[in-house]
């Protein structure tokens, strides 16, 4: 299956398959009570997602919207428990997968205890490059998006990115 930019896999609170996504990048937007969306995660290529599924089935924690356009492999639920309950070996499979997300969520998590607002962009830029270049943070997340990342006002993130300008 094929999204393009703004084209949403799931939505929160639904049920459905499991996805594997084999190019392109996701962000996982968790709407609050009030209304107000935060951006929670970004799913790179090589990824079956929704991560708390892969053992048992849940709904969906929050919506995955395309940031770019995606190529995902769409799995159904039944096939996948079916298969985990055949093949037990695939367990260390999945657990390998979510200890890799887990090390990449981590580095995020360090990155929100450094000290100064310029520290965090300088790392989440960083994390960019390691895990999704060769496009840059600016090419993907907006302003509001980075600063949900980091912890910070969209308006400190607009006045740092300047003064990298100037």
């Amino acid at each position: 299956m094929l999204l393009h930019k703004g084209e949403i896999l799931f939505r929160q609170g639904e049920s459905g398959p499991l996805f594997h996504i084999r190019s392109g990048l996701f962000k996982i937007m968790r709407v609050h009570e009030d209304g107000s969306p935060f951006l929670v995660n970004i799913v790179t290529p090589g990824e079956t997602i929704p991560h708390h599924s892969l053992i048992s089935p849940k709904e969906y924690h929050g919506t995955a919207i395309a940031l770019i356009t995606s190529e995902v492999e769409v799995i159904s639920p039944d096939e996948w428990y079916t298969e985990l309950d055949a093949h037990p070996a695939k367990c260390r499979e999945i657990a390998l997968q979510l200890q890799s997300k887990l090390r990449m969520m981590q580095q995020r998590i360090d990155h929100l205890t450094l000290v100064t607002p310029a520290e965090k962009l300088e790392k989440l830029e960083q994390w960019f490059d390691e895990y999704i270049s060769p496009m840059s943070i600016k090419d993907i997340l907006t302003q509001e998006e980075i600063a949900q990342l980091l912890g910070l006002r969209r308006e400190t993130v607009n006045r740092l990115f300047r003064a990298k300008q100037g």
